[in-house]
């Protein structure tokens, strides 16, 4: 898998603030602006097998993000926002 192929189709047109990514193989962080971290994760790690190879942090403009998920030696970017609030909780906290 490449590592900028797959951040790019993940992120699907949400507007990016800022990216960390730690290569857990090189012991490397990048981390930047889009246009800062793409360049430098262009290039291939199985996705499929064996340990984690790439921790990180996606964080969006609109207070959503996304993080790594790893299961089985599977691993993959995961789109997190958080859950609204009952209505109840709601009208307890704001009135």
């Amino acid at each position: 898998m490449n590592a900028k192929e797959e951040l790019v189709g993940h992120i699907e047109g949400r507007k990016v603030a800022y990216v960390r990514v730690f290569d857990r193989v090189d012991e490397t962080t990048v981390e930047g602006s889009l246009e800062e971290v793409l360049p430098k994760l262009d290039f291939e790690y199985d996705n499929g097998f064996g340990a984690q190879t790439l921790e990180g942090t996606i964080w969006y403009a609109d207070g959503t993000w996304s993080d790594r998920d790893e299961y089985d030696g599977s691993e993959w970017w995961s789109y997190r926002a958080c859950p609204p609030l009952p209505n109840s909780v709601t009208s307890e906290v704001c009135s």
